[in-house]
């Protein structure tokens, strides 16, 4: 008998609320969000652009960074419009179809960005511990399958959220405090049992998210050790070098949703607000900042961006 009911009373449209308890706040937090979002976008078309046009750049290390700005303009989008319609416009509403598709690519584009985050620490622990078979071992076949495979990864794992989060009931409350549509968080005002949605979920995280980040920390162990064996301080700095850019986009990336998920899961007397600002912050750091480290690290980059500036620019 409970069946039709669930049918009848089920929510098909939700309202995002942003951000509660700073709703104060909203616009100054907007104005972030706009500043964020407009870097990202700036930054990584930049860099798409650079890589694709220049044929110096058609080597592995730039593909796999060309992937991850792909990506981070993939993650940045589907979040962050969505999110300042609401601080500026009220527009919170959103169907269950459209918080569905945005659960999808949101998770889809976050396991991505840790397949590319390992496949570039692969490259750098060839070009350092293997250099004389770097093209063998890296040829564009291969980065096309990796790619491919990191790709087909993410919509493998993430296409059974989609079915788990429809197939749930909404009979309770239809206002969301968050800014987009997470899995957990939606699935948590179904009225009914979630604990199929609890397991996967982390299921999923740790055969991909954490699994990744425990293969780029035996990667980078084996490359730092190779690094210190080398004879000369100048190789040893040149070879830290190339890696540095890599390292804080990692930190990047990993840090906050480390974070995040701690406090999610023992900071039950942290405010609302501060979890809905942690998670956004996983959202807008790494596609801000990734072409902003990647600019000031990797010297033909800055040298490409320089070399196309004004002459006023350049001395100045």
């Amino acid at each position: 008998m409970a069946t039709p009911n669930y049918t009848v009373t089920s929510h098909s449209l939700f309202i995002l609320l942003g951000i509660p308890g700073l709703e104060d706040q909203h616009t100054w937090i907007s104005l972030l969000f706009f500043i964020s979002y407009l870097i990202a976008l700036l930054g990584n078309s930049l860099l798409i652009f650079i890589i694709i046009t220049e044929h110096s750049f058609h080597e592995p290390m730039y593909v796999f960074l060309c992937m991850l700005a792909v990506a981070d303009l993939i993650l940045s989008t589907t979040t962050v419009p969505k999110a300042l319609a609401i601080f500026w416009f009220h527009a919170g509403t959103i169907s269950l179809d459209g918080c569905v598709a945005q659960i999808f690519f949101i998770h889809a584009t976050f396991i991505t960005e840790s397949g590319i985050l390992l496949a570039m620490a692969f490259d750098r622990y060839v070009a350092i511990c293997d250099p004389l078979h770097y093209t063998t071992v890296l040829s564009h076949s291969v980065i096309i399958r990796v790619g491919l495979a990191v790709v087909l990864r993410s919509f493998c794992v993430i296409l059974p959220d989609v079915f788990l989060v429809k197939r749930l009931p909404f009979c309770h409350s239809n206002l969301l405090p968050h800014t987009y549509c997470e899995h957990m968080a939606v699935a948590k005002f179904a009225c009914a049992d979630i604990r199929v949605n609890v397991w996967y979920g982390l299921s999923v995280l740790l055969s991909t998210v954490v699994l990744d980040a425990l293969f780029i920390l035996v990667s980078y162990s084996l490359i730092l050790y190779a690094v210190f064996h080398l004879p000369s301080r100048g190789a040893r700095q040149k070879a830290l070098g190339t890696c540095g850019s890599h390292l804080g986009v990692i930190s990047m990336f990993y840090l906050p949703g480390i974070f995040t998920i701690i406090t999610q899961r023992f900071g039950h007397h942290v405010p609302l607000h501060i979890h809905i600002l942690l998670a956004n912050v996983c959202m807008l750091a790494p596609p801000m900042l990734n072409p902003i480290i990647y600019g000031i690290k990797t010297r033909q980059i800055r040298e490409h961006v320089l070399s196309t500036l004004p002459s006023p620019w350049k001395q100045g």
